[in-house]
């Protein structure tokens, strides 16, 4: 057998192992992970900047598919029950569309029929508020309000208004033209979503097909039961307190339950700002005392909530920490406004679903995976 010495290698081959050493050492497998890192930060960093700028065509599909998660065992059922496909999916997808057209008709009907009574409510309550500043133990005079009252109306009326206002015109657009991409595509995947999520598979067998299937079902199963579980606690809270502030007195009742309802869709922040807003409008319209009585109506009816509905309807279906939940509220309203406070909890929900069954039915990916009881015990 030959004997190597140190001089018998070539040239090339020192270098090259010096190299190997340098990447095999401590500081090497962290520069390792430190570039595994970036290159995935990199990739996701794209993803979202892609899915961003074409936000007209991925919130309209996301929207659609959360609903039709939520949907889909209605649709199976009326199957089951030998329904037509094509009329399972009508009827389905009629029913969502007449939900949200009441929603927004109880909104615009409530709001122009109390309007004149919130508008001279309102005048009423910012001359009161107006004396109160006038009272300050600091110095504020007419002449400064007037000021500023002057300097929003000049806005109003400049051109830096109107270019807004254009701004806001084509917004306008692209709702409606999402509106219409989002019923074209949640009408194809309530008829055929296991059909399509099986055209997608064909590229995965053995064991990469049953991680996509498990994956899938997953996603589908936390979208569905986190829609279903937020929309009974959002009804509760939105009869709740509409009954509450009907029965003080507030006006806009039929509204303002109708955004406790919506808002109701934005955990943790969502409730506390309808909170803030049907406060506000006892204020202005009726005085400190209801404000304060609306208020603990607010608080009231968000423990029960809080102790109670929402452990037993989302116990198992939103199994996320408060802070991961707020950190997700937070990058989704920067991304995509309202739509993706929205939106980002139960995207959020569905992925640490997926981690969960990665490995197996019961068996999250190996990282998330927890240590066992013996070898806690151990240490």
């Amino acid at each position: 057998m030959p004997f190597f010495t140190p001089s018998a290698l070539t040239p090339s081959d020192a270098p090259a192992s010096g190299a190997r050493k340098a990447w095999a050492d401590a500081f090497g497998g962290l520069a390792t992970r430190c570039l595994q890192v970036i290159i995935v930060l990199v990739v996701v960093i794209g993803i979202v900047y892609a899915a961003s700028t074409i936000s007209v065509v991925t919130i309209p599909v996301l929207i659609a598919l959360i609903i039709a998660s939520a949907m889909h065992p209605v649709v199976s059922w009326l199957r089951r029950h030998h329904v037509p496909s094509l009329v399972a999916t009508l009827a389905v997808l009629l029913g969502v569309l007449a939900v949200l057209a009441l929603v927004g008709w109880l909104i615009v009907v409530a709001v122009e029929n109390q309007w004149s009574d919130l508008q001279a409510s309102a005048v009423d309550g910012f001359q009161q508020l107006q004396g109160w500043v006038t009272s300050l133990p600091f110095s504020i005079s007419d002449q400064q309000i007037d000021d500023a009252t002057k300097g929003v109306t000049d806005f109003v009326t400049s051109a830096q208004f109107g270019s807004g206002a254009l701004a806001g015109a084509s917004a306008t657009a692209n709702f409606l033209t999402g509106l219409v991409l989002m019923i074209v595509v949640l009408f194809f995947f309530l008829k055929d979503g296991p059909k399509i999520w099986e055209f997608l598979l064909r590229p995965f067998t053995g064991a990469r097909y049953a991680r996509a299937r498990r994956v899938g079902d997953r996603v589908v199963s936390t979208l569905g039961g986190y829609v279903r579980g937020t929309a009974t606690v959002a009804a509760v809270d939105a009869i709740g307190i509409g009954v509450g502030i009907a029965i003080v007195g507030v006006p806009l009742a039929l509204p303002l339950a109708v955004v406790v309802f919506i808002t109701a869709f934005i955990p943790i922040v969502g409730a506390t700002a309808a909170g803030v807003l049907a406060a506000l409008v006892a204020l202005v319209t009726l005085g400190p005392v209801q404000a304060l009585i609306v208020i603990g109506i607010v608080v009231l009816v968000n423990q029960l909530e809080g102790n109670l509905l929402q452990p037993v309807l989302m116990g198992r279906t939103l199994q996320l920490h408060g802070l991961v939940i707020l950190v997700g509220l937070t990058a989704g309203t920067v991304l995509a406004g309202i739509t993706g406070a929205v939106m980002s909890v139960p995207l959020l929900a569905a992925a640490w679903g997926a981690v969960q069954v990665w490995d197996g039915p019961d068996t999250p990916a190996k990282p998330w995976r927890q240590k066992r009881s013996e070898e806690v015990g151990a240490r």
